[in-house]
């Protein structure tokens, strides 16, 4: 359970740093005014839930999912930089850089990718020239049912969800036993959170008021977009 307590920890330790200022620095004003968000209330929960859904992703994935595909997988960790796992096989020496999704990556990402692998292979041409092993990158996620062979422009396989499991593992009913191990733990630890997030709602409400309405409580849009957009 130390990965879950480190993902709770984390993920609360976020919630309880964050201000309405920085949050509303990266969001779009045009957007959420476009929506008809009109009391305090309703932005604050729109602003928390966008910024929570993107940082818990990531924190998931540092806190969890890679921690954990290190420890039951049957190869060691990479000093590579992009690459989290090095596995090797017979056959092969596999290359993994594991990501909590599978979400598809824009060609900068996509050629950023390639040329950390591509660094990872040069660097062991020699070693695996000796041992007669290919080079395999493999680009793995947590969860999803994307399973892709390399393209001209994509030089490494994507596998997620059970595929992704099996592979470094070998078993392939690991993606179920992840989903049981954490049995009823989530919920004890709900309540923590909610505090967090209540705490937050109450301090960005506070905030939001005293800085971006009139004085009869009106939300004053050209207030946050100057703080926003502004060139000064």
């Amino acid at each position: 359970m130390k990965y879950l307590d480190e993902f709770y920890n984390r993920r609360i330790a976020n919630l309880s740093r964050l201000h309405l200022k920085e949050v509303l620095k990266r969001k779009n004003p045009y957007l959420m005014r476009a929506i008809g968000l009109r009391t305090a209330a309703e932005l604050v929960e729109y602003i928390l839930d966008i910024h929570t859904q993107a940082s818990d992703e990531t924190i998931f994935g540092d806190a969890f999912v890679e921690p954990i595909a290190l420890a039951v997988s049957r190869g060691r960790k990479s000093g590579a930089t992009g690459i989290d796992i090095e596995m090797e096989e017979e056959k092969t020496y596999k290359a993994i850089a594991v990501k909590s999704g599978p979400n598809i990556f824009n060609a900068s990402q996509t050629a950023r990718m390639n040329d950390e692998f591509q660094e990872l292979q040069n660097r062991l041409r020699q070693h695996l020239k000796n041992l007669g092993k290919q080079f395999e990158p493999i680009l793995g996620c947590s969860y999803g049912q994307r399973v892709m062979e390399p393209t001209a422009k994509r030089r490494y396989r994507i596998v997620s969800g059970q595929a992704f499991w099996q592979e470094i593992t070998g078993d392939p009913d690991f993606y179920l036993k992840l989903m049981r191990l954490m049995r009823d733990y989530p919920d004890k630890q709900r309540e923590r959170y909610q505090q967090e997030w209540a705490n937050a709602v109450n301090r960005f409400t506070r905030d939001l008021l005293n800085d971006f309405a009139d004085a009869d409580g009106t939300l004053n849009w050209e207030k946050i977009v100057q703080f926003n957009s502004s060139a000064e």
